[in-house]
C-alpha cells in the first residue's frame, strides 16, 4: 500500500461510482416527474418523500451489510469486485422496471391499490423499482467503498478521494440532457442511459484493478453484526418519522393560538430545524453505537464525522429533491424539468473544479479549515436560492452551492478514510451510509410533508420554509465539526501529495 499510484489507477479505482452517480444523478431529475404523473398535485412533495425514504432505508442497511461481507470475501477475485460485478447486473435489471412504471397509468388495479394503500399502480411499480434498485447498487457501493482504503496509501488518499468525487460529479453534466428527454416524454432513452453506466463501469472495475485475495475470513461471525446493521437502520428511521409526528403535533397546538400567520410559520420553521437536527444528533448516535457494537466509545470522532457529514448531506440533498418543484410552483418556471437540469449543470461547473483542487487543499492545509469554508459557502448559496427571484440568480445561487459542496465532498471522505480502522473498512465505512441514505431520509423524508402542509395554506410556501431549514442544517454541520479529530497530515510545498 506504500507504493504511490498513477494517475489512471486512481481513476480505475473508482470508475464504478461514475456507474452508480449517473443513475444517483439522473433519478432526482425523473423521480419527481413521474411522480407527478402518477399521484395526485397535493401529494406529489409527501409522495416523492415516500419514495425516497423507503428506498434510502433499504440502502442504509443493505449497503454496511455489504461492506462487511465484503471485508471478509476470500474470493479468487478479491474482495470486492464480485459484489460490484453482481450489482451491476441486478441493477440493469430493476432500471428496466423502473422504466415499465408508465405503462401501468389508469391501470384496472387503480381500484385495489387506491383504496388500499392511497396510491396508483403506476406508482406502486415504481415504488417496487427503486426498493430492488436500492438493494442491488448498495451491494456493489458497500463494496466499493473499501477500494480506497485496501489499495491506496495515506498520503494519496486526499487525491483518491479527490477523483472518488469527480466521478460522483460528472454525471451531473448528463442531466442537461436528460431534463430535455424527461420534458419530452422520452423515458426510456433516460433509463438505457442508467442502465449503459452501470455495465460500463463495472467492467472497467473487474478488468482494470488488481486486489490480493485475502487467505483467511476474519475471525468474527457475520449474524451479530448483521443484526447490529438491521437495529441501527430500525433505530434511525424510527427516530426520523418521531420527528415528523413532532412537527405536526407543534403544528396542531400553535394552530390552536390566536398566532399571526408570519409567527405561526418562523415557529414552526424553527421547530421543523430542531427536529431535524436532532434526529440527526439522535438517530446517528443510537444507530452507530449499536451498528459498531462495544467499540463505538472509542469511534466518537467517527461518529461525529457522520453527524458533520449527514446535516450538510441532509440540506444539499433536499435542496436538489425538491429543485424541480420549487422552481415549478415559486418561481413559475415553464419546463421545470430542463430548468432543474440547468441549476444542477450550474452546480456541477464549480463543482468539478472544486473537488479536484479541494482534495489538494485538504491533504495541505487540513480537511477541518476546508470543511468550514465549505459550511459557509454552502449556506450562502441556498440562503440566495431561497431568495431568488430570476433565474440568473438561481444560477449563481447553484455555482456557489456548487463550490462549497466541491470542497465539502473531497475532504469529508478523506478525512473519513482517516477515521476508520483499517481492517473492518468496508464495515465501518457502509455505517458511514448513515449519512449517505440518511440524508434523503431526513432532509426529504421529513421535508416532503412540511413542504406539502405549508403549500397547502399558500402554494409554493412549503418550498421556502423547508429551504431556510436546510440552510440551517448547514451552519450546524460547521458547529459539529469542533469534535471530529483531524488526522491529516498538512503537507509541506514540494512534498509529494501524488500524481496525476
Amino acid at each position: 500500500m506504500d507504493k504511490s499510484l498513477k494517475w489512471y489507477n486512481l481513476i480505475s479505482l473508482n470508475i464504478y461510482w461514475l456507474g452508480i452517480n449517473i443513475t444517483t444523478n439522473i433519478l432526482p431529475v425523473l423521480l419527481p416527474a413521474l411522480v407527478l404523473m402518477f399521484m395526485p398535485e397535493n401529494q406529489k412533495s409527501t409522495a416523492l418523500a415516500d419514495i425516497r425514504v423507503i428506498g434510502l432505508v433499504v440502502a442504509m442497511l443493505i449497503q454496511p451489510i455489504a461492506g462487511m461481507f465484503s471485508d471478509r470475501n476470500t474470493s479468487r477475485w478479491g474482495r470486492r469486485r464480485p459484489y460490484i460485478l453482481v450489482s451491476a447486473v441486478f441493477s440493469i435489471i430493476c432500471l428496466f422496471l423502473i422504466g415499465l412504471s408508465p405503462m401501468f397509468l389508469k391501470s384496472s388495479a387503480d381500484s385495489f391499490f387506491m383504496p388500499a394503500f392511497g396510491f396508483t399502480t403506476a406508482y406502486a411499480v415504481l415504488l417496487l423499482g427503486i426498493i430492488l434498485m436500492q438493494f442491488s447498487s448498495n451491494l456493489g457501493q458497500g463494496a466499493t467503498q473499501g477500494l480506497i482504503p485496501d489499495l491506496v496509501s495515506s498520503k494519496q488518499r486526499g487525491m483518491a478521494a479527490g477523483f472518488k468525487s469527480l466521478m460522483e460529479i460528472l454525471p451531473m453534466a448528463l442531466v442537461f440532457f436528460v431534463g430535455k428527454f424527461i420534458d419530452n416524454g422520452q423515458i426510456w432513452l433516460v433509463v438505457s442511459i442508467m442502465m449503459a453506466g452501470f455495465l460500463a463501469t463495472a467492467l472497467v472495475t473487474i478488468f482494470t484493478v488488481h486486489e490480493t485475495p485475502i487467505s483467511e475470513k476474519p475471525a468474527s461471525g457475520l449474524g451479530k453484526g448483521t443484526l447490529r446493521l438491521f437495529a441501527l437502520t430500525v433505530i434511525f428511521f424510527v427516530t426520523t418519522r418521531i420527528a415528523i409526528w413532532a412537527i405536526s403535533a407543534a403544528g396542531n397546538i400553535l394552530a390552536a393560538y390566536s398566532l399571526s400567520p408570519v409567527l405561526y410559520i418562523i415557529l414552526i420553521g424553527v421547530i421543523g430545524l430542531i427536529c431535524m437536527a436532532g434526529s440527526v444528533f439522535i438517530g446517528v448516535f443510537l444507530g452507530a453505537s449499536v451498528g459498531i457494537g462495544k467499540e463505538w466509545s472509542s469511534q466518537k470522532s467517527f461518529i461525529w464525522w457522520i453527524v458533520n457529514r449527514l446535516l450538510i448531506l441532509a440540506a444539499i440533498t433536499g435542496v436538489r429533491d425538491f429543485a424541480q418543484y420549487y422552481l415549478r410552483d415559486v418561481l413559475k418556471v415553464t419546463n421545470p424539468a430542463s430548468a432543474n437540469t440547468k441549476l444542477l449543470l450550474a452546480i456541477a461547473a464549480f463543482l468539478v473544479p472544486a473537488t479536484l483542487v479541494g482534495g489538494k487543499l485538504g491533504d495541505r492545509f487540513g480537511r477541518k479549515r476546508m470543511l468550514l469554508i465549505s459550511a459557509a459557502m454552502s449556506a450562502a448559496g441556498i440562503v440566495l436560492l431561497l431568495t431568488s427571484t430570476t433565474m440568473t440568480l438561481v444560477y449563481l445561487s447553484g455555482s456557489i452551492i456548487g463550490l462549497g459542496y466541491g470542497f465539502f465532498m473531497a475532504c469529508s471522505w478523506a478525512l473519513g478514510t482517516e477515521l476508520v480502522p483499517e481492517k473492518e473498512s468496508g464495515k465501518y465505512l457502509g455505517i458511514s451510509n448513515l449519512a449517505g441514505a440518511g440524508a434523503g431520509i431526513v432532509g426529504t423524508g421529513i421535508g416532503g410533508p412540511m413542504a406539502d402542509s405549508f403549500n397547502a395554506i399558500t402554494p409554493g410556501l412549503g418550498y421556502l420554509v423547508i429551504y431556510g431549514i436546510y440552510a440551517g442544517l448547514v451552519l450546524i454541520s460547521a458547529v459539529v465539526l469542533v469534535k471530529v479529530k483531524d488526522t491529516g497530515k498538512k503537507i509541506t510545498p514540494g512534498t509529494e501529495v501524488g500524481q496525476i
